[in-house]
């Protein structure tokens, strides 16, 4: 399996849950905490973290989409 991120930015709220989740993938803007995409293609040993920092986003701004990948 492939997995993409994306973040809906303007859909942020700053709550910082996902950096918590998983560091390795995103981070927040020193600005104003908004999210910031680190690997948008993560590998398998990130995966369950990026999950469960999608579940965590109470702005639900992080989709994700996975696929075969064959």
């Amino acid at each position: 399996m492939v997995l993409r991120v994306e973040i809906e930015e303007p859909r942020c709220v700053a709550a910082g849950h996902c950096v918590t989740a998983a560091p390795e993938v995103f981070d927040q803007r020193d600005s104003d905490g908004v999210v910031v995409l680190l690997d948008a293609a993560p590998p398998a040993g990130e995966r369950e973290r990026v999950r469960e920092a999608a579940l965590l986003c109470p702005a639900a701004a992080i989709l994700l989409h996975e696929r075969d990948g064959a």
